[in-house]
């Protein structure tokens, strides 16, 4: 009798400890995901930008569901994150007078250019200084590149072109071929071009180069813009930066008698800048506001190694109000761009928070400020981590969840970066999936989300995107949908939630990147950069 007893105990504490498993996966709600999506899209969060009531009532959102979600305050006994920054508010002269040999004509400002300054000043301005076209204004030792070789850009404009020298020539030995390198990108443009000292840049706009029409770029004529604050530190910054039509572009080079076969030499090694001949006149007033906005943050704890990480990302924040379309909406409610990112995070704290018995090692949820800003909510988080980078595994990201239905395929943004891509192809074999990659490398994505932040302090970085291949519809369906997005919808009022958004695609790529999460958090080895990568050297 004592024997069965114990048999039978033992059986009992058996079914107990097995009545507390859970994997997580049944956390997952189409509905509640769909909710989340609706609500921080709605007109009243006022298109989710810092320093707004959109941004108030979106943080106390966030912070009732990390609580709902059964997250534990990530910031000490908060689950916020103050970011210090600063509002720039620009005015722009309504035209921009250009003068040379010929005489003078004028540029308008929203037609053929958007301009706005970096500074906190009340005013600054182009006064006939001499503009400079400097190729893609790219100085790269390791592509031997360099395109201010033996210039003096200092209290001068240069005029570069947008992307990287390999996107314009079918070399695939310059640079990355058609795959942008961050020289591509507009920021480090800007960020070159001050390092030079010059006092203006302006980036020659071209739809396939920046992966967007111009009309996005004019969509941000005189608003408002956040930067971090960063007062009490030496960063340069030209005095005014901005884009130029295409258009325009061929005007000032007609203008300066020089032929536009110009912009096709740029892609050639050797190419040297050619000074135009002619001199700009505009000027920006701003006005400047310093608060803070706030990174939301929670965590589930490690039940093995408390003090390793694997960090979620996604950016709360979208436009604001803005320029009204032609329908007279004016809110830019962002419900993909990134509603859809956030409510997906949600999915994933929830799911890490059921878990019994919890992942090995903690798991943290940032919901960032700013992304559509310039990245800055996770640049602040990456120089001023609330938990140590050197022991953080990997991050993350999701910007933008399927709005559709299910795909066979799933999105690596960023080939060849690091092991997680193969993490991710094994968790995608497992669910019957594959795994392909972006369509457009040229249009630089892994450089535009906040994932960039963590992968430049030498964290492995994972950005994926959905899959374009809809089960019974093809890949042609998908991609048209991707498109349709880009061209009508990003960074437009239109980026609303609508009923033909099932998101039942969206609800296999969570459970895809719990799985990946999953597999980081109970593996003996982390993940690491591949050969190749730009970030390798940051973490061998």
């Amino acid at each position: 009798m004592k024997k069965a007893g114990i048999s039978i105990g033992i059986l009992i504490c058996g079914l107990s400890v097995f009545g507390q498993q859970n994997d997580g996966m049944k956390a997952f709600h189409v509905n509640e995901l769909r909710q989340d999506i609706a609500i921080l899209s709605s007109d009243s969060f006022q298109g989710r930008k810092p320093f707004t009531v959109g941004e108030k009532r979106t943080i106390a959102y966030l912070e009732k569901r990390f609580k709902e979600a059964g997250l534990q305050a990530g910031n000490k006994n908060s689950y916020l994150q103050e970011v210090p920054m600063v509002q720039l508010t620009c005015q722009a002269d309504p035209d921009m007078e250009v003068n040379g040999p010929k005489g003078s004509f004028t540029l308008k400002s929203y037609d053929d250019y958007v301009i706005y300054s970096e500074k906190d000043l009340p005013k600054v301005s182009f006064n006939k200084d001499e503009l400079i076209f400097a190729g893609y204004g790219v100085v790269a030792p390791e592509y031997g590149w360099n395109d201010y070789a033996g210039l003096d850009v200092k209290g001068k404009i240069v005029l570069v072109k947008v992307n990287d020298p390999g996107f314009g020539t079918a070399d695939t030995g310059i640079f990355k071929g058609r795959t942008m390198t961050y020289y591509g990108r507009w920021t480090y443009k800007f960020e070159e071009a001050a390092r030079q000292g010059a006092k203006g840049c302006l980036i020659i706009h071209n739809t396939e180069a920046a992966s967007y029409p111009f009309s996005v770029v004019q969509n941000s004529l005189n608003t408002s813009r956040l930067h971090l604050d960063d007062r009490g530190r030496k960063i340069s910054k030209c005095d005014i930066v901005g884009w130029v039509s295409e258009t325009a572009a061929q005007k000032l080079l007609a203008f300066a008698g020089v032929d536009s076969s110009v912009l096709s030499q740029a892609d050639r090694r050797g190419f040297k800048a050619i000074p135009l001949g002619l001199t700009l006149t505009t000027a920006v007033k701003i006005s400047s506001r310093y608060d803070k906005s706030y990174n939301v943050i929670g965590k589930v704890n490690g039940s093995k190694h408390p003090n390793e990480y694997i960090v979620y990302t996604s950016h709360w924040d979208h436009l604001g109000i803005g320029k009204p379309d032609a329908k007279g909406d004016s809110i830019y409610n962002g419900a993909y761009d990134n509603a859809s990112g956030t409510a997906g995070l949600l999915q994933l704290a929830k799911a890490f928070s059921e878990m019994k018995p919890q992942p090995e090692r903690t798991i943290i949820f940032l919901a960032v400020t700013a992304e559509e800003q310039g990245l800055w909510g996770s640049a602040y988080y990456a120089e001023n981590p609330i938990y140590p980078l050197k022991n953080t595994l990997a991050n993350i990201n999701t910007d933008g969840l399927n709005r559709y239905e299910k795909t066979d395929d799933i999105v690596i943004v960023g080939r060849g970066q690091s092991t997680l891509e193969d993490y991710v192809a094994d968790a995608a074999r497992k669910m019957g999936r594959v795994v392909s990659f972006e369509l457009h490398p040229e249009a630089g994505s892994y450089f535009r989300s906040d994932h960039f932040n963590f992968a430049k302090k030498g964290v492995p970085a994972l950005y994926v995107s959905p899959g374009v291949n809809i089960i019974g519809k093809g890949s042609a369906y998908g991609t048209k949908l991707k498109d349709e997005y880009t061209a009508n919808m990003y960074h437009r009022p239109s980026d609303q939630l609508i009923p033909e958004w099932t998101f039942s695609g969206a609800m296999d790529d969570l459970k895809l990147l719990f799985m990946v999460g999953k597999r980081i958090a109970s593996s003996s080895r982390w993940p690491a950069w591949k050969p190749g990568s730009e970030f390798k050297s940051l973490r061998p």
